[in-house]
């Protein structure tokens, strides 16, 4: 007598854990701000203006690289970061990080005339940031142990 296989088994669904989720979202958001830099090498006379020292309105300088390379290490960080920094200073640091920059993505539509190009890049862009401050801001919360005692309690055992 044969046994009847289900045809379809329910896939495992473990659960992330939000620092890995973090990390994730950080290195997504990363990819998009370099692409949408290097594709928009791209349109015309932008290779030109750069060979002639050029970026945007400003002079190619020092000064210029050192803010953009700042600027890119700021989600290159944060990476590290969600990784690493205890949950409460994570959680802090996320939410802070990712509201400053929502701001500064949406400036990088200001003044374009590529408006779809540049539209599209910084609503996946803010879609991520989205995701990172829900992340952040859901970050779930653990119940004291019956167990184990309250701070109050630890912090009066030690002043005893």
């Amino acid at each position: 007598m044969r046994t009847r296989q289900p045809t379809t088994t329910a896939l495992e669904d473990q659960r992330i854990p939000v620092r890995a989720k973090l990390a994730a979202a950080w290195t997504s958001f990363m990819f998009l701000y370099v692409y949408v830099d290097i594709l928009a090498f791209f349109k015309p006379g932008v290779i030109e203006d750069i060979a002639v020292g050029v970026v945007w309105e400003f002079d190619i300088s020092q000064t210029l690289l050192t803010a953009f390379l700042a600027l890119m290490a700021i989600p290159i960080l944060m990476v590290v970061l969600s990784m690493t920094l205890p949950a409460r200073a994570n959680r802090i640091t996320n939410l802070v990080v990712a509201s400053v920059q929502v701001p500064f993505a949406a400036f990088n539509v200001v003044g374009e005339s590529w408006t779809y190009f540049y539209g599209l890049g910084v609503a996946l862009e803010v879609i991520v940031l989205a995701f990172i401050l829900w992340y952040a801001w859901t970050w779930p919360r653990t119940a004291p142990s019956a167990t184990s005692p309250d701070r109050e309690t630890v912090r009066a055992q030690q002043q005893a």
